[in-house]
């Protein structure tokens, strides 16, 4: 029999996961925060317990770490909440994945660490807190590196995950865009489940930026995504300073993860159901 996969986070990404996993002959456990989307995942052959981090864990936490890999898919809540919430989140996950003795541990974090410094950035650029544009995020990675050496870690970077109802254009339409001119790094969801799924295969560790390798303009994603969906066209202005940007480099995934990108390129990802 397959190994027990957990994923704490079982919503828009963490949902088509676990229905890849199970796929693949895995037993699948998966978290999620009301009764009603308990009931909807266990529909769909997921051992499903609710779970809410307030940041403190209320629900069968113990139930969810009875598995040989834990993904921790939960994104951070800053604004009201603040910069400490996710952090503790996290810490009281990792307490409780120390104890329950889990052998392999995935974060699924953000490209949002890195600051904007209008060039390629790869995995050694975000190392610590005042490195980055997210510290917060930054501090949950420590936190889950840190069940190293008695537990295997992997921290994944993903990009702005698009595909499916997520289409770029919806979020600009009408709207007035200066940062046109500016490279997106962008990953479809099939490709960060496709990822995820090798690195569980795997056991793959490591700390790993997920995008898609090419990364054309806002301006051509936009454009494209409005002709094609009917939206109102953004108002593209030009900044009279340059806009700082971020290139996300992706050389370390595609040397040590054997994956290929289903859709490297955004400007050619599906869209829809």
């Amino acid at each position: 029999m397959r190994n027990v996969i957990s994923i704490i986070g079982c919503g828009w990404l963490g949902a088509p996961l676990a229905d890849q996993l199970l796929a693949e002959g895995y037993q699948v456990r998966g978290s999620t925060t009301s009764d009603e989307k308990v009931d909807t995942l266990r529909l769909r052959g997921i051992d499903a317990y609710k779970l809410q981090l307030g940041p403190e864990p209320v629900g069968n936490l113990e139930a969810l770490l009875n598995a040989d890999t834990v993904v921790i898919n939960v994104p951070p809540k800053a604004g009201k909440l603040g910069d400490d919430f996710h952090p503790q989140q996290v810490a009281h996950l990792t307490d409780a994945i120390r104890s329950a003795k889990v052998a392999h541990v995935i974060y699924v974090s953000s490209t949002s660490v890195y600051p904007e410094l209008s060039r390629t950035l790869d995995e050694a650029d975000v190392t610590t807190e005042d490195q980055s544009a997210a510290p917060a995020l930054v501090r949950a990675e420590k936190l889950v590196q840190r069940l190293q050496p008695g537990c295997k870690v992997t921290i994944l970077r993903f990009g702005g995950l698009m595909g499916y109802d997520r289409i770029p254009g919806k979020y600009v339409a009408g709207k007035t865009v200066d940062s046109g001119a500016v490279p997106v790094n962008y990953l479809h969801r099939d490709d960060a489940v496709g990822i995820l799924t090798v690195v569980i295969d795997q056991a793959i560790t490591g700390v790993f930026n997920g995008v898609a390798p090419e990364h054309p303009t806002r301006e051509a994603i936009y454009r494209k995504s409005c002709a094609d969906f009917g939206y109102a066209l953004p108002i593209f202005v030009t900044p009279q300073q340059p806009i700082p940007y971020k290139l996300i480099g992706t050389s370390k995934l595609q040397q040590q993860i054997p994956y290929t990108f289903r859709f490297p390129d955004p400007l050619q990802f599906p869209y829809g159901a």
